[in-house]
Order: C-alpha cells, then sequence, then structure tokens
C-alpha cells in the first residue's frame, strides 16, 4: 500500500487539477512549500504555530532573503494553510497577521547642485530646446512632480510674484516659489508656445503634436538631455524633485518649509503639513536654492 500524500503533495494536486495554475506558477508553490517542509524540520502543518512561522521568517530574513521575497513566501504559505483550515485538517492559520520585514525606504538619487544647473541650464536655441530649457529649469526651480509639471495651464506661473500655483496628489493646491532662473527660461518658451500652439490648447508646455506634454515624453527628453550635458548617471524627472529637495534642506535646514513646498502630507496624520506663510517660504528658498536669485 502507497504512504498517504503528505499535505503539501496534496495542496499542489488541488492548484494543478482544480485551479489550472500554470506550471511556472506550480514550481514557486512547490519551492515554497518544500522550503516550509525544512524548516518545520520534520513536524507537520498542524505542529506549528505562529511562533514557528515568525522564527522561519527571522531566519530567512537573517540569511539575506529581501522582505520582497519573505512576503511573497509568508502569502504562499497563507494560502497553503488556509486550504488546510477549510479542509478541517487544521483549526487556523499560523501565518495569519504576520508580516515580513518593512523594506528599507531608498530616496532617489540626488544630482550635486553643479550637475543640476548643467543639466537645466544646456544651451539649445530650437524650439524644443527652449521648451526643454523652460521645463526643466521650471521642475529644479520648484520641486514638481513630473505629473504637477506636465499638468500646469498658462496662467499657472505668476512672473510678477515669483510663485506658481500647482495642484498635486489628492487634487490639494500649493503655491511655490519660482527662481529667477525658471522666469527667464518661461519667458523665452511663452512666444514659441503661442506659435506652436493649437486654438483653445491651455496646456503650458506642447509636445510635437501641438498638445499636452506628457510624464513618459519629460522622461525621454531629460535623458537625452543628461546625455548631451554629459551626465554620466541614469537622470529621471523625479531626481530634480530630490535634488531641488536636498539642495534646498543642505542649506536652509527648514524641513517644514521644504516639506511644505514640496506638498508632502504628514505620514502621522496623512494631513498636509502646517501651512507656512509664503513669505517665509519665499525667503528660504531665496537663502537656500542654487538657482533662485530672486529680487526682493
Amino acid at each position: 500500500m502507497r504512504p498517504p500524500a503528505s499535505a503539501l503533495a496534496r495542496y499542489l494536486d488541488f492548484l494543478r487539477h482544480e485551479r489550472r495554475l500554470a506550471a511556472h506558477t506550480l514550481e514557486a508553490y512547490s519551492r515554497d512549500g518544500a522550503l516550509l517542509e525544512a524548516l518545520a524540520a520534520g513536524r507537520g502543518p498542524g505542529d506549528l504555530g505562529a511562533t514557528d512561522i515568525r522564527r522561519f521568517v527571522a531566519a530567512l530574513h537573517g540569511k539575506g532573503l529581501s522582505p520582497r521575497t519573505l512576503a511573497r513566501l509568508l502569502s504562499s504559505w497563507r494560502g497553503f494553510f488556509d486550504w488546510l483550515v477549510r479542509r478541517r485538517e487544521l483549526d487556523s492559520n499560523p501565518c495569519k497577521g504576520i508580516r515580513a520585514p518593512r523594506a528599507a525606504r531608498t530616496l532617489p538619487e540626488a544630482l550635486s547642485p553643479d550637475d543640476a544647473s548643467r543639466l537645466v541650464a544646456l544651451a539649445d536655441d530650437s524650439d524644443t530646446g527652449i521648451r526643454d530649457r523652460a521645463l526643466f529649469e521650471l521642475a529644479y526651480s520648484c520641486g514638481l512632480r513630473v505629473s504637477e509639471l506636465t499638468g500646469l495651464d498658462l496662467g499657472a506661473v505668476d512672473a510678477v510674484s515669483g510663485e506658481v500655483r500647482v495642484t498635486g496628489k489628492g487634487s490639494k493646491t500649493r503655491i511655490v516659489p519660482v527662481g529667477a532662473s525658471a522666469l527667464e527660461a518661461l519667458a523665452r518658451w511663452l512666444p514659441v508656445r503661442e506659435r506652436l500652439a493649437p486654438p483653445g490648447e491651455r496646456a503650458l508646455f506642447l509636445g510635437r503634436t501641438g498638445k499636452r506634454l506628457t510624464p513618459r515624453e519629460v522622461q525621454r527628453r531629460i535623458k537625452t538631455r543628461a546625455a548631451a550635458a554629459g551626465l554620466d548617471v541614469d537622470v529621471h524627472p523625479h531626481m530634480l524633485r530630490h535634488s531641488f529637495a536636498s539642495h534646498v534642506l543642505q542649506s536652509s535646514g527648514d524641513l517644514r518649509a521644504v516639506q511644505e513646498m514640496l506638498g508632502h502630507a504628514s505620514i502621522a496624520s496623512t494631513q498636509v503639513y502646517t501651512h507656512l506663510d509664503f513669505q517665509h517660504l519665499a525667503k528660504v528658498y531665496d537663502a537656500a536654492h542654487p538657482r533662485a536669485r530672486r529680487k526682493g
């Protein structure tokens, strides 16, 4: 008589014949199950508790498995134990409520002030070059997200007061100071834009079709510009945002002002940070941003 199939073997049969999972997916479940069996060291599923699962996760984390891999393993094991609970072979799932360690948050790399200036100030007198100069000067000047940048309409930038009205995440509006270099680049772009824009188009920055510039095109343009500027790094639009924040914060030390200008929400309260007086923001900006040169 053949010995009874293990719980894992029966679960894999269920996935193969009833769930009809693809072969490579089944292989992944099989590897995850085999690892669980190895860690259990001969004990069956019914002998494992939450403490054991936590110990397994800690041991794997100590061996270098990433939080993302551990989260996937836990998801796989959780499905196996859920199946056993549904079949009334277990009273509860020992993986319930157990989460993988959190992945360390990594900030995007910032350009140096000199490299950021080389990138945004690259000389190019073509229509596209004039647009890109205005586009990236404004991105670095104000720390805008690429979606905020491409979402700007005519009138969003007030050249007299030196500020831009931005609609960010959650449709929240904020006002950010704009430096002299960005205002000068925009002044060059606006006559070009007027010549290229079809009737009724309100977008500040236009693509080759005369319609609103897309985030994907901004991503392509900044890489082309970085190569032309001789920057040996993989530059992307968010890098300018992070460079803005890093450079202003390093020079001013005013975290709250930087958070206000970036439009960041508080992690603790999920509310927008306390709004600061615009004159205070402008003062911090003038003193700290490498390309501000705003006049009082």
